[in-house]
């Protein structure tokens, strides 16, 4: 059963944790859940056999280092990011499974605590992760622009020639997936008969497939509301017991994607983005690149912020309202 429609990010963007303007870098739920993982960015709890508790923290990462600090309310985006794409996604792919159950919290999380998680939790079918990030390119850019004018290529997948920065690729989107390394550790750009190897043939076509589709809906959305979609990454479950492949984790985020400005769209040039980016450039002009005990100063924290919301409200059509907490407290 698809429970991609529960719980719908309209009603969730009028019941803003009273938690929002906050910080939180790590949580501790474990007086009542089981902690099972801590990633670059979620946490995840055991409910029961079949249930997890992915809760998004305010933790970012860039060239695979967390950062010291986080940037306040981006737990909230994209866990509200991402049930909307699931609802969106959900409706125009025929079949499409995710792993969303609810974003209501579990009884077990006590009273005291909850507005720490609404909205940045959600609840999830506990599946087998795919051990393959399912990476989608529409323009050429980053690593893929930087190892295009040095071979031609990306890993080992021959583009055609004169194609210029920002570029979008001229037969359509391209599948260059990664590996999918522990904490701590650098994902690998594959070639995507390598996934094969990792995931068994059978499933690399099928994600292969799934993750081009959602990438073109995707894009087709966001670009009716002001944003390109460059590149994106997916990832997969699998149900043992139905043999689907199931969408999970993040999706369309700020985070996993590189959102541009369409009004602003040229090509030849770096462009205005809607994602971490920000970072990503101040972290290169300090020569911090990849490095860790890094502390985001406030301007980059603010600015980053800023994009992140401004790519949620142009894609969901909803406001983070800031002063909820403050508001619902005057007399």
């Amino acid at each position: 059963m698809n429970t991609s429609l529960h719980n719908p990010i309209h009603r969730s963007l009028h019941n803003i944790p009273d938690m929002v303007g906050t910080t939180i870098m790590k949580t501790d739920l474990r007086c009542s859940l089981l902690l099972v993982a801590r990633g670059k960015v979620r946490d995840l709890y055991e409910i029961d056999s079949s249930t997890l508790l992915f809760v998004t923290t305010d933790r970012i990462s860039a060239y695979d280092v967390v950062m010291d600090n986080g940037i306040p309310n981006k737990g909230v985006l994209l866990c509200l990011m991402t049930t909307h794409w699931f609802k969106v996604l959900s409706a125009v792919i025929p079949g499409l499974r995710t792993h969303f159950v609810t974003l209501d919290l579990p009884p077990q999380v006590p009273a005291n605590i909850r507005g720490q998680y609404q909205n940045r939790s959600m609840q999830v079918q506990k599946l087998e992760i795919f051990k393959i990030e399912a990476i989608v390119r529409g323009y050429i850019t980053g690593s893929a622009w930087s190892s295009y004018k040095k071979h031609g290529s990306f890993v080992g997948i021959k583009i055609p020639p004169g194609l210029h920065e920002s570029e979008a690729f001229p037969g359509g989107p391209i599948y260059t997936p990664s590996t999918k390394a522990e904490l701590g550790e650098h994902d690998e750009n594959i070639h995507p008969d390598k996934a094969a190897e990792i995931v068994g043939a059978k499933y690399a076509r099928r994600i292969e497939n799934l993750a081009i589709s959602l990438y073109k809906h995707a894009a087709a959305y966001a670009l009716e509301r002001g944003i390109i979609i460059a590149d994106t990454k997916f990832e997969f479950g699998l149900d043992k017991e139905t043999d689907e492949v199931v969408l999970v984790d993040e999706v369309l985020t700020p985070d996993s994607s590189r959102f541009w400005s369409a009004a602003s769209y040229r090509v030849g040039e770096p462009q205005l983005s809607f994602d971490k980016q920000p970072l990503r450039d101040w972290l290169t002009s300090q020569d911090l690149k990849g490095k860790d005990n890094v502390n985001m100063p406030d301007d980059v924290v603010t600015m980053t912020e800023e994009k992140y919301r401004e790519a949620f409200e142009k894609l969901t059509g909803g406001r983070l309202e800031m002063n909820a907490r403050r508001q619902a407290a005057a007399p």
